[in-house]
Formats: structure tokens, C-alpha cells, sequence
């Protein structure tokens, strides 16, 4: 019999908190990221400004410089466009909450079974703690230097 891993999927959780109005979002959002969004604004700019210049005709003029309407409109594209952001940061601080949730959740039961195996294998559990500390220790002082390579874990020695 093999028990049921109790492992929560952050991605499994977030996608199931997800509505319509999040992918619609998320999709906006992706969109006005992206260098295609930059390209046809880039274009609809410089057709604008040409038409509204006269480059086609006085006739064709209907938002003469200083571009009144033009600004107006990007206004309030950029108003929309910075919501759009701040609910798919939103949703994303939420999912980060969620992974460190579940991250906390993994630590504990992994820390609660290896007392437990440490106990039944007869380890020191305050001698290996003190190792643990070392490391971890060794390993901060490590990258607050820049160091980058990684340094061997050897087990304390133990005494029965």
C-alpha cells in the first residue's frame, strides 16, 4: 500500500483560483508586454501623426498637432494598461504566497520525518543540528564573499 503524497501543486492550486477575467487579464497584460504590442503602436503613431499633419490631405486632418485626441487616448490606454498590470502583480504576489505556503508545508514535513528516521537510526539529533548550522553558516559566509563553488557536505562524526 502506498500512502497518497500529501504535496500540494502551486500551479494546480493557482490555476484552480483563476477566473475569466484573470486570463483576460493575463492575456492583455502578455499582449502589451510584448514587441508586437510596441510595433503596432509604433505604426498607429506615425500613420496618425502623417494623417494628422496633412501627409494625405488637408481633408483627411481631424486631430490637428498638438494631438489633442491622440493624447487623450493614450492617456487612457496607459491608465488601463497599469490596472491590467497591477492585477496580474496582484495575482502574482498571491501565488507566491500560495508556493511559500506550500514551500513551509514541505520543509516542516520533511524536517518532522527526518527527526523521526534520525531517532529510529539512533543519530544525535543536537549533534547533527549543530552540523546543519555550520553549513548553513559556512554556506552565507560563503556568497556574501561571491563565492560561487559549491563545497562538500560531510556528515559529522558520529558516535553510537
Amino acid at each position: 500500500m502506498h500512502p497518497h503524497p500529501r504535496v500540494r501543486n502551486e500551479r494546480a492550486l493557482a490555476a484552480r483560483a483563476r477566473t475569466s477575467q484573470d486570463r483576460a487579464s493575463d492575456t492583455i497584460t502578455a499582449f502589451a508586454g510584448s514587441m508586437p504590442f510596441v510595433y503596432l503602436h509604433a505604426a498607429w503613431f506615425t500613420i496618425w501623426i502623417l494623417l494628422n499633419k496633412g501627409a494625405f490631405g488637408d481633408a483627411a486632418v481631424f486631430d490637428p498637432y498638438p494631438f489633442g485626441l491622440l493624447t487623450m487616448i493614450v492617456s487612457l490606454e496607459a491608465i488601463f494598461l497599469s490596472t491590467f498590470v497591477m492585477i496580474s502583480q496582484n495575482r502574482q504576489a498571491a501565488r507566491e504566497d500560495i508556493r511559500a505556503d506550500l514551500d513551509f508545508e514541505t520543509n516542516l514535513r520533511s524536517e518532522v520525518w527526518s527527526v523521526h528516521i534520525g531517532k529510529a537510526l539512533g543519530l544525535d539529533a543536537e549533534a547533527i543540528e549543530r552540523h546543519a548550522t555550520e553549513v548553513i553558516a559556512e554556506s552565507k559566509a560563503m556568497i556574501s564573499r561571491g563565492e560561487t563553488s559549491s563545497h562538500q557536505v560531510t556528515p559529522p562524526a558520529q558516535s553510537r
